[in-house]
């Protein structure tokens, strides 16, 4: 239940107060979002409309593109406008809203690469039972459970936030609203609040991060019984879901398994996973699938041709 408040807006206070650097954060983070969404849509329109996209480890790129959309839309617009704001202000319920969608969607993202490994496993270390384990009800299942999980994890966290009571000041030291920058304005000792978090998120981070390193470990492993042709096809697909999953955990772990201190770097290790990895993933995905990049080539070729023709 909500504490009660004599804050009723918070400050943001962005990258930098920099006149000339706002102006380049700007141009940098609209360029970052613009490439985010170019390259996820493209992802998730290609999936959805190409026959030959059609096996789950596809179905869980299509929801791993559209977490990433959310993920990014949930503080990219809003660095945008504060950016070019003199006043950076956010209300309290908009801020407790950001909170919520920001974890959703970064704790999905989470689910989604686990589920993307659980099918790498599947699909190389029992291939003959591939069809039978990963059926099109098992891989609609699992995103579901995604989905609850997802929610249960950002509901957990709103519940704790709202406890945290804000009494002044109101500046928050960062370009989005997040734990660690609230607990640093609470008005009460957060040492205990701050282990629930850390026992929440940090929890979810680090045990995920070591399931996934193990199932990458036993799947490289089990490649050695594979020919020169299927070890070089999952060792591709393989590096890809490893360089994702290094990228977005090692921030995340940076950032949520920790005592309630704040860091210098806080804010451009934020960035990295926030607005950077929903950004790569895309070119990490197409330029190393050449299935991706043929898919989309022939997708949006017919495309082009009916528009011409009609």
């Amino acid at each position: 239940m909500q504490q009660n408040n004599s804050v009723t807006e918070f400050i943001l206070l962005g990258l930098t107060q920099d006149p000339l650097k706002q102006k380049i954060v700007f141009l940098i983070f609209l360029i970052f979002y613009v490439g985010t969404m170019v390259g996820n849509w493209l992802i998730i329109t290609t999936i959805k409309f190409s026959p030959t996209l059609g096996s789950p480890m596809y179905f869980f790129l299509f929801f791993l593109s559209f977490a990433d959309v959310c993920f990014s839309t949930s503080t990219v617009p809003r660095l945008l406008v504060d950016v070019l704001s003199a006043k950076k202000i956010i209300s309290y319920d908009e801020c407790i809203t950001q909170v919520f969608v920001l974890h959703l969607f970064g704790c999905m993202e989470i689910f989604v690469l686990i589920l993307m490994a659980v099918d790498r496993y599947v699909a190389i270390c029992k291939p003959l039972r591939y069809t039978t384990i990963m059926s099109w009800q098992v891989c609609i299942i699992l995103i579901i459970l995604a989905w609850i999980g997802s929610f249960i994890h950002s509901i957990a966290q709103i519940i704790l936030t709202l406890r945290l009571p804000f009494c002044g000041p109101n500046q928050i030291d960062h370009y989005c609203c997040d734990i660690q920058p609230l607990l640093k304005l609470a008005c009460m000792d957060t040492y205990k609040i701050n282990l629930l978090f850390v026992s929440n998120s940090g929890a979810i981070c680090s045990t995920s991060f070591l399931l996934l390193i193990i199932s990458y470990i036993v799947i490289l492993h089990s490649l050695r019984n594979h020919s020169a042709e299927g070890r070089r096809k999952a060792l591709s697909t393989c590096t890809s879901h490893i360089i994702v999953v290094i990228l977005f955990f090692g921030p995340c772990a940076f950032m949520y398994t920790r005592p309630p201190t704040t860091y210098p770097m806080d804010k451009m290790v934020a960035v990295f996973y926030t607005i950077g990895t929903p950004f790569l993933n895309p070119l990490i995905y197409t330029l190393r699938n050449a299935e991706v990049k043929n898919a989309m080539k022939k997708l949006w070729s017919i495309k082009i041709t009916s528009d011409v023709n009609g």
